[in-house]
């Protein structure tokens, strides 16, 4: 697959997802007891139980149970009454992700040696596993909307860990009906930046390295909260827009999205932040035209990478203030050795250092001179 068409299909799955109504209770003490060791994440709860540990998986739109699992130690015996599709022997050595937002957990908690196959593989830019990849110890498992479930079967993990909206995706039963564990990662529907990174607690959890996951997401915590305190210390709060067109209509974040947290914690005002909801707001261009000399940044235009792009793309573009000042800054520029994309992969499990580009950006001087950004760089010409 060409990257153009896969920019552009990411684009398009992104403004699907965010346009999902989530209704995810904020009090989760219905479904998550008082030893529920989750503070920021809203899709899953980690409760302590004699001898193992109960991991629910929570239903993005209705807050709901969608899965209920016991992690239970292989030294010991599975419980009775249990069905073998409720129970995981932990730790797990050997794992089918399909996500990218998985690769940086399982290095994290250094168990990327247990990933043993993935579906497409160039998506993955991470130094570390492209080298196992190199070494044939990962195998090609196709487009995840058509796993190769032969393959996946005969290579015999311990779990697939999938992000599939719907339980029934085209082979799954297979996989069930193979004794293979299926978890599914819902890490894309938290709408805290540090809700999405709190599930490294997950893995943790599967590979018995809980102390270390908890270690991990404490200091990510601590890093994005003092960056937060940082911004506010700024004696200006920018203006900042977001989004782009697709098909004549302005797709950006509302107001209490994951990315308007970004921008929020950052210290921008951001334009659309009144908005409510998680998902995208949507204006035509009739009603984008009011906007056009209100921002000082653009943060985030879709998939473009140059100022040409968004020139030949649409002549409206050239109209904003950003575009003339040439302040616009993406994400799409940085891209890992087979082209895949380093946010797609590193930003849900690192916001500290999205925070960080943000504030590099909109608050110049906040951050060390030498500061080199991991992700946002400016449009090229």
């Amino acid at each position: 697959m060409r990257w153009s068409h896969f920019i552009t299909i990411i684009f398009c799955f992104q403004l699907f997802l965010a346009c999902i109504n989530q209704n995810t209770p904020e009090n989760l003490d219905e479904f998550c007891d008082q030893t529920n060791q989750v503070s920021y994440a809203k899709g899953f709860c980690l409760i302590e139980k004699d001898n193992y540990t109960l991991l629910r998986l929570l239903d993005p739109n209705t807050g709901q149970v969608k899965q209920e699992i016991a992690l239970i130690p292989k030294s010991n015996a599975p419980r009775a009454g249990m069905a073998q599709e409720q129970i995981i022997q932990v730790p797990i050595s050997s794992i089918v992700a399909t996500s990218t937002t998985h690769i940086p957990a399982l290095e994290l908690i250094d168990e990327q040696g247990a990933l043993v196959g993935f579906p497409n593989l160039d998506y993955i830019s991470s130094a570390a596993t492209r080298m196992l990849i190199a070494q044939d110890q990962v195998s090609e498992l196709g487009q995840n909307e058509a796993l190769n479930i032969e393959v996946l079967v005969s290579l015999k993990p311990e779990l697939l860990m999938t992000f599939s909206i719907d339980q029934t995706q085209k082979g799954l039963e297979k996989v069930k009906q193979a004794g293979i564990p299926i978890i599914y990662n819902g890490d894309w529907t938290e709408e805290h930046p540090l809700g999405k990174a709190e599930w490294i607690k997950v893995f943790g959890a599967l590979f018995d390295k809980k102390a270390k996951a908890d270690s991990i997401f404490e200091q990510i915590k601590h890093n994005y909260l003092d960056l937060s305190a940082l911004a506010k210390s700024a004696t200006k709060t920018p203006t900042v827009i977001s989004g782009a067109l697709y098909k004549d209509i302005w797709y950006a974040p509302k107001g209490d999205s994951w990315a308007a947290k970004f921008l929020k914690d950052a210290n921008s005002q951001y334009l659309w932040q009144d908005t409510k909801g998680t998902g995208s707001l949507q204006w035509n261009i009739e009603e984008i035209i009011q906007y056009i000399n209100k921002a000082e940044f653009w943060i985030g235009p879709g998939q473009f990478t140059s100022y040409d792009q968004m020139a030949h793309s649409s002549a409206i573009y050239t109209k904003f203030e950003p575009y003339s000042n040439h302040k616009i800054y993406t994400f799409s520029n940085t891209k890992g050795p087979t082209g895949g994309l380093l946010y797609y992969e590193l930003a849900s499990m690192h916001p500290d250092w999205v925070l960080s580009d943000l504030i590099h950006i909109l608050h110049p001087g906040l951050l060390a001179a030498d500061y080199v950004p991991k992700f946002f760089t400016p449009l090229t010409p």
